[in-house]
């Protein structure tokens, strides 16, 4: 079972101090010696010992360009080297490390102690970083006497651990320092205000695409209530179009009354009437008298929409000359 520190590790991280570790990142990225940001934004130095002077640009020598600071180069007599192998995780903790190991190394007393240190490699097995102490007031006296320096702050004071500069802390360093930190920040600005400049954009853009999303939706909306309408119509339509077909299949059925009647009072003559008029269906039963009875009957099997004409008998009424008729007519169907 795991204890209770054991919970908070994750890749061999606290993640109680992610946080210090992010800080801790940015630093290196930023402020390391193998920054790239800062192979770009420091300024170069000229660097000035016993046999000359040279020009180094984030710590690495140049051969070219326009120095801006100057620095001193302190002989190997000077300087305290100290090599010390650290295990990784003190990387987080660099800074306070190396405190206590100038504090724990220097010969000379705390107020008189200057220092500074590279981080040379990074292993497997941990850090290897590079120490030098030096006592600040050896180091004044040497400056004075050698190039007339009595200022702390006029200079910086370097030191040279084989082919590899170490600016030791506390002389006049901070100035290009303070530089750099100005270039950051106006760096960080510019790129802050472009990010802000982009996410303005950013949101204009979507907010002009949400108002086009509007217009849409409205305009989608239109076109439902538009087609719903139109939906309405049409099912009405039909609707009317199937009470139509039905009225037009009744009317093929079952033929209009008074239709036949105004038709038959066109056919028949003056002397002729109609007594009776039976209608069923398309069979049409029609008792009347006429002064020619069998006109009638002929004139009735002209027609074209009477499918079948049946006499059913012809008698005289009297001696009154007008003569009776039965006829049966079937109707002829009507296409549809």
């Amino acid at each position: 079972m795991l204890d209770r520190s054991q919970q908070w590790q994750l890749f061999g991280y606290d993640m109680r101090r992610i946080g210090h570790h992010w800080q801790v990142a940015w630093a290196e990225f930023l402020w390391g010696d193998r920054s790239p940001v800062r192979a770009r934004l420091d300024d170069i130095v000229r660097v000035e010992d016993e046999s000359g002077s040279r020009c180094y640009h984030a710590g690495v020598p140049v051969t070219a360009g326009d120095a801006s600071c100057h620095a001193v180069c302190l002989p190997d007599a000077l300087v305290l080297f100290r090599t010390l192998t650290l295990p990784r995780a003190a990387e987080d903790e660099l800074q306070s490390v190396m405190q206590l190991e100038v504090m724990a190394n220097s010969p000379f007393p705390a107020s008189d102690t200057a220092a500074g240190w590279s981080l040379v490699e990074r292993t497997e097995r941990g850090l290897q970083v590079e120490l030098a102490i030096v006592s600040r007031s050896a180091a004044m006296r040497y400056l004075g006497s050698r190039y007339d320096i009595h200022n702390i702050h006029e200079r910086e004071v370097w030191a040279m651990s084989g082919d590899r500069p170490i600016v030791l802390l506390g002389f006049g360093e901070a100035a290009r320092l303070a530089r750099y930190q100005r270039r950051l920040l106006r760096i960080g600005s510019l790129l802050g205000g472009g990010f802000l400049l982009l996410l303005l954009v950013l949101a204009l853009a979507a907010g002009g695409k949400y108002l086009e999303l509007q217009r849409y939706e409205a305009l989608a909306s239109r076109v439902d209530r538009e087609a719903a309408e139109v939906t309405r119509q049409r099912e009405s339509l039909s609707a009317a179009n199937q009470t139509i077909l039905a009225v037009n299949d009744y009317l093929r059925e079952y033929p209009d009354p008074h239709t036949l009647l105004a038709r038959l009072t066109r056919l028949l003559a003056d002397d002729a009437y109609v007594a009776q008029f039976t209608l069923r269906g398309r069979d049409l039963r029609l008792r009347g008298r006429a002064a020619d009875a069998a006109g009638v009957i002929q004139e009735l099997t002209r027609q074209p929409d009477f499918e079948e004409v049946s006499d059913q008998g012809i008698a005289a009424v009297g001696n009154t000359g007008v003569e009776q008729f039965n006829v049966n007519v079937r109707l002829r169907e009507v296409a549809p």
